[in-house]
């Protein structure tokens, strides 16, 4: 059984940084491609960076400069480093596979934006 838990997720200011992280059981990190996707209020889920099983990254256009993806294959962790944080990166950031499989979805870390 998969189990997917996000956390990391907080209140920060425009400009500033989080740093979030998803610890897994029932999949291995190091041989499946993985990715963090938000759902903001009222639009729908979308990626924002993923990492393949051997390291290569890939990031949405709002997130290319700002954000980092990286897996710890060890500890079986992955992370998204979230710099110059932005009003419009609000929303529930959730890990998954890439492709996202549903029943993987777990309960995601909120990430607000405000001043």
């Amino acid at each position: 059984q998969v189990q997917l838990v996000e956390s990391g997720g907080g209140l920060v200011q425009p400009g500033g940084s989080l740093r979030l992280s998803c610890a897994a059981s029932g999949i291995i990190f190091r041989y499946t491609p993985v990715g963090w996707y938000r759902q903001a209020p009222g639009k729908e889920r979308e990626l924002v960076a993923r990492i393949t099983s051997d390291g290569r990254t890939y990031y949405s256009d709002s997130a290319k400069g700002r954000f980092t993806i990286s897996k710890d294959n060890a500890k079986n962790t992955l992370a998204l480093q979230m710099n110059s944080l932005k009003l419009e990166d609000t929303a529930v950031y959730y890990c998954n596979t890439y492709p996202p499989v549903f029943r993987y979805w777990g309960q995601g870390t909120q990430v607000t934006v405000s001043s």
